[in-house]
């Protein structure tokens, strides 16, 4: 088994789970379905194309920049009719950057590493407003589970964000993985893609589990303590009595 790890960073990301009509809600982390979105994209698969090799992968992300949750209206107009659609609310993270993590099968993890490298669809963070920032691809890892393999990973907040948590030599981040059935102490989200066919798209429910890691912070102050002599102050230096001990 082998752990392709992306990072997903850009000025705007929308990960929506259950948006519905004219409101366009988003997560606060990158979904499984918008993830594997992304990887099929990158392939090359057509909508209408089976999913059921991406949906087996085990997926995990971990949270390095929480961003800030903004909103936005938008209007169109139907291309047929000329008529205004009705006003749309969007909902957006600012700023975020996120570690997401893919598991599974040798070969199925090599094949989508070369698609991101080379994708035939660009790669968007849950929509196509939204580009990312930086290059997504961090490499594929083997001999180690998803979870080590994102505890590892080093940070990837921006600097200006690092700093301000640098009196943290370690910081705790959020990893959310994907948790075996009947887990008791696993959320649930409806994010796995059965189908991405636009007439009907289709999505499951899978059991999300919330676990806390430590990564270190290389923005973080320095601890050493100054070289400090304060015996100068006092004028002449001190000579011990010969029968002091």
């Amino acid at each position: 088994m082998k752990v392709l790890t992306l990072l997903l960073a850009g000025p705007l990301q929308a990960w929506g789970a259950a948006s519905r009509f004219t409101r366009r809600t988003t997560e606060h982390a990158p979904t499984k379905s918008g993830v594997l979105g992304l990887l099929a994209a990158a392939q090359g698969r057509e909508r209408t194309d089976d999913l059921s090799d991406l949906a087996a992968l085990r997926f995990g992300v971990r949270v390095d920049q929480r961003g800030t949750r903004i909103r936005d209206f938008q209007t169109a107009i139907h291309l047929d009719t000329g008529k205004s659609m009705p006003v749309s609310e969007r909902f957006y993270l600012a700023d975020a950057v996120f570690v997401a993590a893919v598991e599974g099968e040798d070969t199925l993890i090599d094949t989508l590493h070369q698609a991101v490298q080379h994708p035939v669809y660009l790669p968007y963070l849950g929509r196509r407003s939204c580009p990312p920032s930086r290059p997504i691809n961090l490499g594929v890892h083997s001999g180690k589970p998803l979870e080590q393999v994102l505890a590892e990973e080093k940070w990837h907040a921006a600097n200006w964000y690092q700093r301000q948590l640098r009196d943290l030599p370690e910081v705790p981040l959020d990893l959310l993985v994907d948790a075996p059935p009947g887990d008791p102490g696993a959320d649930s989200l409806r994010d796995l893609p059965i189908s991405f066919d636009p007439v009907h798209r289709r999505y499951a429910l899978r059991g999300v589990r919330t676990l806390t890691v430590t990564v270190p912070n290389p923005q973080a102050r320095k601890t050493t303590p100054p070289n400090h002599d304060p015996t100068p102050l006092l004028g002449e230096p001190h000579v011990p009595h010969p029968l002091s001990p």
